[in-house]
């Protein structure tokens, strides 16, 4: 159940341990070691039946990454969340539960490069057909969706091309048609996003971004609203008789996370715990920063086009500010005249870095096409509609004026 405070730090902070720690700490200590032992040999059955709740092996489960799960769960308003080794991580994992031989996944060609890599290639290696088409379109969409459909999956605002598409008209649609709606909302998190308002199924997000505080560590978090009716779904259907609408989590904790092993490590668990409780607060100064620079490019004669859904002018503004208000996130794409010009601008930067990642502490800035996409023949790189002109721009913590003073220079304007 979703916290009672108003205030999401306070529930952050707020959210007490399953057990209380033998020695009284406030910090869940980092369980590193591997195994855990027991008592007696009914006592191991018992866990390994999972009947007892206690940790067998930290492969499956562990004390400092449930902590940090109950946390997640304690203020996403999901029902379960699992810690996993990273975000691509998470988003295998979701369809090595749902999907099956045969099965199509309804998305869109604009997503981040390994995501759309993963059901390409990946995927389809086994079976599993991606159908991209237009997420903007509810009547490409409708066409595209069948009996064999495992899920319509989008990123909440498209990574770097900055899309957001209607939420709750997808997900209506979509369960129309018996179909989960599954979402990435990597870019916008909890304070200024409640994916179970808009009809979300299932959410991944990377825990690396705005959660790990920094970029501490590497995560990713699969989060169950357990809304959807699985015995719609052939891997799912039978376990519905026995686990109701947990039947996605169960598959997901019992069988494939134990065995395509990519737990989320102790270590990790334990940065990402300490870097959840700012969340909130870095969130909000690097989405206010983000939006100022946004207006603030906009101003500037050598920039050709600002890309950021929190602008007015902006095409996705309306149903943007609907489902994330008024700061959707701290990331923002802009063009130049072509690709030297963006090589030129990266290479004058003194404060923002030349890195990949988003929402760091660091102001951060990529060129998409030559790096995320460098490997994609021509033909996929007219799929992602990404040009060699754009620029990606995560803001980071940085003072606003020394941000804006540094692309000043690097635009050769000062």
């Amino acid at each position: 159940m979703k916290n009672e405070q108003k205030n999401i730090s306070t529930a952050i902070l707020n959210q007490r341990f399953r057990r209380r720690d033998s020695q009284g700490a406030i910090s869940m200590p980092i369980y590193s070691g591997a195994a855990f032992e027991f008592d007696t040999a009914e006592e191991m059955e018992e866990a390994f039946l999972g009947k007892s709740g206690k940790h067998t092996y930290s492969r499956i489960s562990n004390p400092t990454v449930e902590a940090f799960e109950d946390r997640i769960v304690h203020i996403s308003g999901a029902k379960h969340a699992i810690a996993l080794s990273s975000g691509m991580a998470a988003i295998s994992n979701i369809f090595m539960t749902i999907a099956y031989s045969g099965a199509n996944i309804v998305t869109s060609p604009h997503l981040f490069g390994n995501t759309f890599s993963l059901f390409l290639f990946t995927l389809e290696a086994f079976g599993v057909k991606a159908r991209f088409c237009n997420l903007l379109d509810l009547e490409e969409v409708a066409r595209n969706i069948d009996d064999k459909t495992c899920a319509v999956f989008t990123e909440i605002i498209t990574n770097p091309q900055m899309e957001a598409a209607d939420l709750q008209a997808l997900s209506e649609l979509a369960h129309s048609k018996k179909t989960p709606l599954v979402v990435d909302s990597t870019v916008v998190p909890w304070p200024a996003f409640e994916a179970q308002k808009w009809g979300v199924d299932l959410e991944v997000v990377s825990s690396t971004k705005y959660i790990s505080g920094g970029a501490t560590s590497i995560g990713g978090l699969i989060l169950d609203h357990q809304r959807f009716d699985w015995s719609h779904s052939p891997r799912l259907e039978k376990l519905v008789q026995m686990a109701g609408p947990k039947a996605f989590t169960v598959k997901l904790r019992n069988e494939i996370a134990r065995n395509m092993g990519a737990y989320m490590s102790p270590y990790t668990a334990y940065l990402q715990s300490l870097g959840l409780e700012t969340m909130d607060l870095r969130f909000k100064k690097a989405s206010n920063t983000c939006k100022q620079l946004a207006e603030f490019l906009q101003t500037l004669s050598p920039v050709k086009k600002v890309y950021y859904t929190g602008l007015k002018g902006n095409p996705f503004y309306a149903v943007s500010y609907k489902q994330f208000g008024e700061y959707p996130g701290a990331m923002l794409t802009f063009t130049l005249e072509d690709q030297a010009h963006c090589f030129a601008f990266m290479n004058r930067l003194q404060i923002i870095r030349r890195a990949t990642n988003l929402f760091d502490n660091k102001s951060l800035i990529i060129h998409p096409l030559s790096t995320i996409y460098g490997t994609l023949n021509d033909e996929y790189k007219r799929m992602v509609s990404v040009p060699a002109n754009l620029l990606r721009l995560s803001a980071g913590l940085e003072d606003l004026n020394d941000l804006k003073n540094d692309i000043l220079q690097a635009l050769q304007l000062m």
